[in-house]
């Protein structure tokens, strides 16, 4: 009876979530499941699961203690919405007691949790583009981001631009903080290239046809058109671009790095050039590319278990191994965590070689940016 009634008392204990705290390393994650955002944070979602999966399968991870820790990655979606964003954020902070958190997927949503993660004083590494996510520094101390900045992003392709003799641009834009945002860092960056900005609109989020303001950027007769989204109001700019015929090339941003903007935009996608990470063209690069064989290892990885690559599930990728490497010098500690994390050093990741440090919270230069084209459904290397 002794036994048993000690054996009880051990289950209860061990139940206790005071007791699996102590054991394991837990990590909070913001995506966009559902909503406007989904095509980018599903594939986050996923690759999350795969590395909880992957670091458990190997004991977990190995902390300052010398003990292996199981990970438990919490996920909760936004819906693309910044409320929610904001919510998620507190549940995963004040319930669920996590050390760090990932994402989130979008622009605006990451920027409406950023007070919240100072006031908390818990290391977030965002999965979203802008810039002032993480400037000015001294500002956001604790938050860092993975994917490439809009002003690296703009600045290939503005120089692009103009090495192509393309210096009569229309453009286009998403009106929520990726697409305001990008439209700020072209305006600057276009005078610096050459390149005259001869019509600009914008479209909702949500909206399902942009072709009057795509007559209004033909009728200026531009040499070429950007226009700055993701799906499937990206896709769906496409279409109407094609539908209309416009002759002009067509250029979009970083954000249609994935197989859902080919199939929305239909045959109106081939041609189509856009700024971006290495991930899509893995297979393209130099054998002495220093990311080659970590994009080829996490392409297959994924391909494996969900489909085809792309870039959002590598901005994920690269916040979760972050996090890791940090947790195995400090363990679940959060200021160690964030002080980890600013001191890495060519960390070769899925978005670029990350170089961390107090004045650059994203890591990354121009070398994380590659032009790509989309020909006959496919990602090719831009000439």
């Amino acid at each position: 009876m002794k036994a048993k009634a000690v054996a009880l008392i051990l289950g209860l204990v061990l139940a206790l979530p005071g007791w699996v705290s102590a054991q394991e390393y837990r990590i909070g994650a913001v995506f966009s499941i559902t909503g406007p955002g989904s095509s980018l944070g599903i594939p986050e979602r996923d690759t999350a699961l795969m590395l909880e999966a992957e670091v458990n399968a190997k004991g977990g991870i190995a902390g300052p203690d010398g003990k292996r820790h199981p990970v438990k990655v919490i996920i909760y979606d936004d819906g693309s919405d910044e409320t929610k964003a904001v919510l998620a954020a507190k549940k995963l902070i004040e319930e669920d007691r996590v050390s760090t958190i990932v994402g989130t997927t979008l622009s605006g949503t990451s920027l409406a949790i950023l007070d919240t993660i100072q006031k908390a004083q818990i290391p977030l590494v965002s999965c979203a583009a802008a810039i002032k996510i993480v400037e000015p520094v001294q500002e956001r101390k604790w938050v860092f981001k993975t994917p490439q900045s809009d002003f690296l992003i703009i600045g290939v392709l503005t120089e692009h631009l103009k090495a192509k003799g393309l210096t009569r641009v229309g453009w286009l834009h998403v009106d929520y903080a990726f697409g305001d945002l990008g439209w700020i860092e072209f305006q600057k960056a276009a005078p610096k290239a050459g390149l005259q900005i001869v019509a600009s609109e914008k479209f909702g989020q949500r909206d399902v046809d942009m072709t009057p303001q795509l007559t209004r950027v033909k009728a200026a007769n531009p040499q070429a058109v950007v226009v700055w989204s993701i799906p499937p109001s990206a896709s769906i700019a496409t279409k109407n671009y094609y539908d209309l015929g416009i002759k002009a090339p067509l250029f979009q941003s970083h954000g249609i790095g994935n197989k859902t903007y080919i199939n929305l935009a239909g045959p109106g996608a081939n041609g189509v050039v856009f700024p971006v990470g290495k991930l899509l063209v893995a297979e393209q690069l130099s054998d002495t590319d220093p990311q080659k064989p970590v994009l080829l290892a996490y392409a297959k990885a994924f391909e494996a278990k969900y489909g085809p690559r792309n870039t959002f599930g590598g901005h994920a990728w690269d916040a979760l191994q972050l996090v890791f490497r940090a947790m195995e010098k400090t363990g679940p500690d959060r200021a160690g965590i964030r002080e980890a994390i600013e001191n890495t050093r060519n960390f070769v990741g899925i978005t670029g070689v990350f170089d961390f440090s107090p004045k650059d919270h994203n890591g990354l230069d121009q070398r994380a940016v590659t032009m790509v084209q989309i020909v006959e459904g496919q990602w090719r290397l831009a000439k």
